[in-house]
């Protein structure tokens, strides 16, 4: 099944008032999806997709949102838990981001989308068998089309809480073929893998976890994407309690950590980078 709105006549991209009638209108069209087809294809296979999830009018509105949000110099490099040495981040990840709640000045349709998304997962927890009560926030993503991509990677490869990866696409006219940018997942288990391109107004989800290894292959256009990961309770409280007692035993003994460090000849400033850089990670998508 496809969803779709149909476009208001005459109506202009700034008029978010109409909102509240079309999530009325397919809050039940997302039971019924969430019943026939997610719920199946991630228990069988990890991952599921869906186009037209807004239509083209919002779809549109989001879209130029997010632009809003790049043109004004909002997108940092994104970040990355440790790197190889000698390996430059661009070589791992090439995107630029925006963590963003939703509920920020310009920020209406992208608002809109966030509680579609939060309606779809509602309704497939009891489906699924898992326990979520919270998400992260936001991440707007832009590839600037200069053949950067991201390595082959798992979200959320040690337990930090992260569940379900949802991932709404925004590029019109893309060509695969010309501009790259596929989402490639190496589902675990599986024989094959995905390919999904990132055309505008498809919703992708799938696990997190180490079931759905998959890389973003080099983009060759603007890539425009937005990112939400929904948390497992039980797993993402257990990973407070590690971070809590991790940064609490680094304070406590950073004196004698800072002596290790010298006498084995680690870098310190190196070391000091690294933990900055999970703190910031793990922090920003509480």
């Amino acid at each position: 099944m496809m969803l779709r709105i149909c476009n208001p006549t005459n109506a202009e991209p700034q008029n978010i008032k109409k909102m509240p009638f079309l999530q009325q209108r397919m809050n039940s069209q997302l039971e019924q999806l969430v019943m026939d087809q997610i719920v199946p294809s991630l228990l069988d296979q990890g991952f599921f997709y869906v186009d037209n999830f807004l239509g083209e009018f919002v779809g549109h509105i989001v879209l130029g949102q997010v632009k809003n949000i790049h043109h004004a110099g909002l997108l940092k490099d994104g970040q990355l838990a440790g790197r190889g040495i000698g390996v430059s981040k661009r070589d791992i990840r090439g995107d630029k981001i925006a963590w963003v709640s939703g509920a920020e000045k310009g920020c209406e349709a992208v608002n809109f989308l966030l509680t579609l998304i939060d309606n779809l997962i509602s309704l497939c927890i009891g489906q699924l068998g898992i326990k979520i009560r919270e998400r992260s926030k936001a991440m707007v993503a832009c590839y600037p089309g200069n053949g950067t991509g991201y390595v082959k990677h798992v979200d959320n490869p040690n337990g930090d809480g992260r569940c379900v990866t949802c991932i709404y696409y925004l590029n019109k006219n893309w060509n695969a073929k010309e501009h790259g940018g596929i989402l490639r997942i190496f589902p675990e288990g599986k024989s094959y893998v995905a390919d999904i391109e990132p055309l505008f107004d498809r919703l992708l989800l799938f696990w997190s976890d180490r079931r759905n290894p998959h890389e973003v292959q080099p983009s060759y256009a603007q890539r425009y994407a937005i990112t939400v990961w929904y948390f497992d309770s039980e797993e993402r409280a257990a990973a407070k309690r590690r971070f809590r007692d991790l940064t609490g035993m680094t304070v406590i003994k950073s004196e004698m950590l800072h002596i290790f460090l010298n006498n084995n000849k680690i870098n310190v400033m190196k070391y000091k980078e690294f933990i900055a850089e999970i703190n910031s990670i793990f922090l920003i998508i509480l």
